[in-house]
């Protein structure tokens, strides 16, 4: 499955955090801006997509679901 990929990413990223269970990532300060940095620039050339600016919003990155799901939307468009 293509988000164990995205799994690797956080992980490799943020090895102390359990990304399959944490859904407040933004809103409780578990990542930080260097965090959310190193997530953006791996997804961006692992999945060939650009995680833009206006899409840096805490509901997209609150939980690995919700950057996987921005991920799939930025890969469709």
């Amino acid at each position: 499955r293509i988000m164990d990929e995205l799994m690797e990413i956080l992980e490799d990223v943020r090895p102390d955090i359990d990304f399959s269970s944490e859904t407040k990532l933004i809103d409780n300060g578990v990542l930080d801006s260097f965090d959310i940095i190193a997530i953006v620039n791996e997804c961006n050339e692992k999945f060939d997509i650009e995680i833009t600016v206006a899409s840096l919003l805490p509901e997209n990155f609150n939980s690995a679901e919700a950057i996987w799901t921005l991920v799939q939307k930025l890969q469709n468009e």
